[in-house]
């Protein structure tokens, strides 16, 4: 059993690696014409800092390949060990039906980690090191039209709504708006500074102009505007959390999203879309395991020599199909609002038991 481990790892390794390296190099190419564009052109990259912003994309395709690539190295594997009867030679030595699934899911759990530490370590650091390039070259960095809102509570009950517009490759965070609120819900003032920085604490804001309610001894409310130099706003506020909100939630680690989703249910906030990418970065590198029980019935599948790249064909579709389910049901998800983690779990599950099915119905037939 050792030499037919060693055997199929071998072949299966290969065919991942030279599948993975040639998807990769494709998506490499196309973000490389992509950011052409911006090449030496006003407020654009020099070429040096185009090919390290290519570099730095390179984690996060490994990272959503990997698992496509299990899937079509696996297939090929499997197609040709049968199309040449060496899978029928591996069967008579003793490859029984279960013997077989665990050696295919021992390597599959092999990839699932593999395809995890890339996701939650190396593409997120990457991701940011690269939006912070693109911020420094491009812009800045931001979301949508109107930045990023976030909420947060002080010890006597207040409550705080804060929109940041964008933020600096130095960690400067642009157009900086702070709605205050009493414990009624009733607005108290209205902070607007152009820039400020995350310090121990607290927020120092530059140039704010604040617009707060007064109300004076007869009972009639004014307003009342100051504008100092700088103030000093004390929040809970980091500035990981600022980022969270002005970065898409798939480029964030698992943790950073754990710690994201507590302080907005602890804001009262809305956290679906983040707990639903939270389960889906849970689940996704548990995908690799699906591949590997999805290629193992094309190995007790008999046909005739020429007919392999057909069935190859098929298995990519069937992979393919299951890369677009797992987007679909986490919009569905989200819209519907569903449980997060049924929602990033039941693609996996449900292209699960369709080959286990499978699997089971060709071996009691073959």
């Amino acid at each position: 059993m050792k030499t037919i481990r060693r055997f199929i790892y071998r072949e299966i390794l290969r065919a991942v690696a030279f599948v993975g390296v040639a998807f990769l190099l494709l998506f490499v190419f196309f973000d490389l014409v992509d950011q052409l564009q911006y090449l030496n052109s006003a407020g654009g990259y020099p070429l040096s800092q185009v090919l390290l912003f290519v570099t730095l994309r390179v984690p996060n395709h490994i990272y959503q390949l990997l698992p496509i690539a299990v899937l079509i190295g696996a297939i090929y594997v499997m197609a040709r060990l049968a199309e040449s009867s060496e899978y029928t030679i591996l069967r008579t030595s003793g490859l029984g039906p279960l013997r077989a699934l665990g050696m295919l899911l021992a390597l599959g759990a092999a990839f699932a980690a593999l395809t995890f530490v890339i996701g939650d370590y190396a593409a997120p650091e990457a991701n940011r090191a690269a939006q912070l390039l693109r911020s420094r070259f491009a812009g800045q960095l931001t979301v949508g039209l109107t930045g990023g809102w976030l909420k947060d509570k002080s010890a006597d009950g207040r409550s705080y709504s804060v929109n940041v517009a964008s933020l600096s490759a130095d960690g400067q965070m642009n157009r900086v708006r702070i709605f205050e609120f009493d414990p009624q819900g009733r607005w108290l003032s209205t902070t607007q500074a152009e820039s400020a920085r995350v310090e121990e604490g607290a927020w120092l804001l530059e140039r704010p102009q604040r617009r707060a309610l007064q109300e004076s001894p007869a009972g009639q409310a004014g307003i009342a505007r100051t504008q100092p130099p700088e103030a000093r706003w004390p929040t809970h506020l980091s500035a990981d959390m600022v980022a969270a909100a002005l970065v898409s939630p798939d480029r964030m680690k698992a943790l950073d999203l754990f710690q994201y989703i507590r302080h907005l249910h602890a804001n009262g906030q809305s956290a679906q879309r983040y707990e639903i990418e939270f389960w889906r970065k849970v689940f996704y590198p548990l995908g690799c395991l699906v591949m590997m029980v999805l290629a193992l019935p094309f190995a007790y599948l008999h046909f005739r020599s020429g007919n392999i790249s057909g069935h190859v064909f098929i298995g990519v579709m069937a992979g393919i199909s299951f890369f677009l389910l797992n987007n679909v049901f986490g919009f569905i998800g989200n819209l519907r609002d569903w449980q997060p983690w049924l929602a990033a779990a039941t693609p996996g599950l449900i292209y699960s038991l369709l080959s286990l099915a499978a699997f089971g119905w060709l071996v009691l037939r073959q």
